[in-house]
């Protein structure tokens, strides 16, 4: 993967993290009751969820691929019509909103990182997403494995800095979102929108 194909890549990774989401909301939630610190494992969990969906993604298309090459063309612009759709969602999509308790029960860490994985895993979007978004970067004559690397690495640092951003200043983020909420996400569907329609068209 070149560098300029990568910053797109790290650029749309970053507009799905800060987007609306159950990941980022749980982060937001355990960042007011627990704390940062305690939110890590939340936030570490919800990482390894979506590399492990990254992964079947990527090898689930890879197989794919092996079959005929005309299913990468197919897949990019169906990916891309999915980011389209996705991103109009985001932008009418409701402020993200924090609505806890002033105090909570202590929670096991390993609790708060099981919660984390499986919000990832189990969500459907985030499955949608990775199949539509990853066959946009994918090299069919490249290194698979490498390319997992990259893509999942990237994609687990850039959610994790963002929710341990988000669960540090929880209770700051949450009246601002109140605020501004629904332009934000305006911006971030707008940044869907553009690479949907953008990312086919590429060579």
């Amino acid at each position: 993967m070149d560098i300029h194909t990568w910053l797109i890549y790290l650029l749309a990774a970053t507009g799905l993290s800060l987007s609306p989401g159950p990941n980022g909301l749980l982060a937001l939630t355990h960042g007011a009751l627990h704390g940062r610190r305690k939110a890590m494992y939340t936030i570490v969990g919800g990482a390894l969820g979506f590399v492990i969906v990254i992964a079947l993604s990527m090898f689930g298309i890879g197989a794919l691929l092996q079959t005929s090459l005309v299913w990468l063309t197919v897949l990019k612009w169906l990916g891309g019509a999915y980011l389209v759709w996705l991103g109009i969602q985001v932008w009418r999509s409701p402020s993200l909103s924090l609505e806890a308790a002033s105090s909570a029960e202590p929670r096991a860490g390993w609790s708060m990182f099981h919660q984390g994985a499986l919000s990832a895993i189990t969500n459907p979007k985030a499955t949608l997403f990775f199949a539509a978004f990853l066959p946009q970067f994918m090299d069919p004559h490249g290194s698979l494995l490498l390319q997992f690397i990259v893509m999942a690495s990237t994609f687990a640092a850039v959610e994790i800095a963002t929710e341990f951003f988000i669960a540090s200043m929880a209770n700051r983020i949450s009246p601002w979102l109140r605020r501004v909420g629904r332009r934000f996400n305006q911006v971030c569907g707008g940044v869907f929108v553009a690479i949907g329609v953008a990312l086919p068209l590429r060579s």
